[in-house]
């Protein structure tokens, strides 16, 4: 088994007053030649959006994005014609392909955004842009993996789908509760606790730490407290 922890208070951070965020890997501003990527994990972003702020329209391609509110609503507008919010309980995952433009707005008078934004590479690139977007039934997620995202490929029922052989799982866990996680050949878990305390394989993670592992069959996950788990399953190479 091999393994790599990133601490919560280790990863890049600009507050640019609209705009507080936290890069678990190299990004914008933010540049570690030690954490660029966890194999086709390219970016996991921690973004809070002041009222009334966000990113205005800007470009993507050849990259896969997955947006996950924790707090408040998102909305999104892009270049395919779609115009949605984005709420809590909700994923976003959009194929950018050959190319897409969007805007990202937190339009509440009021309160923060937060939201994680992942970017996996692409298994294959010059692809026709996608969009999904769906609300997920909490209680499908109580004390067992929930797969918010699955491979376009290898499907898993239910799940938002992208151009690569990945998949993003969510665990609301108990204190006290522990199952395990199986690996697929040549495949890491990026595990990145939400929030709450657990251990993987004996490491201790607190609120936004994370823990990369691979070049191993199964993880053991206990919680030490009621605890949000995510578990990013990509290629290593």
């Amino acid at each position: 088994m091999k393994s790599i922890i990133h601490r919560a208070n280790t990863r890049g951070h600009a507050n640019h007053g609209w705009l507080d965020s936290y890069h678990s890997f190299s990004f914008a501003g933010y540049y570690d030649p030690q954490r660029m990527n966890f194999g086709m994990l390219r970016v996991l972003n921690d973004d809070v959006v002041k009222p009334g702020m966000g990113f205005g329209t800007h470009p993507h391609r050849d990259m896969e994005i997955i947006s996950i509110p924790l707090k408040g609503a998102l909305s999104h507008k892009d270049s395919m014609g779609n115009k949605r919010s984005i709420e809590v309980g909700e994923v976003q995952a959009m194929s950018a392909g050959t190319g897409i433009t969007h805007s990202e707005f937190n339009d509440s008078h009021t309160d923060d955004v937060n939201f994680l934004q992942l970017w996996i590479i692409p298994e294959a690139q010059g692809v026709e842009p996608r969009y999904f977007q769906k609300e997920f039934d909490e209680s499908g997620r109580n004390n067992q993996f929930q797969t918010l995202v699955s491979p376009l490929k290898n499907p898993v029922d239910g799940s938002l789908l992208i151009n690569q052989h990945a998949s993003i799982k969510m665990v609301d866990l108990e204190e006290g509760k522990e199952l395990n996680y199986d690996y697929n050949s040549g495949s890491g878990v990026y595990y990145f606790l939400i929030d709450g305390g657990v251990t993987v394989d004996g490491e201790t993670l607190n609120k936004r730490d994370a823990i990369g592992i691979w070049d191993t069959s199964q993880s053991k996950i206990k919680a030490t407290k009621l605890s949000k788990l995510l578990a990013i399953d990509v290629p290593m190479n």
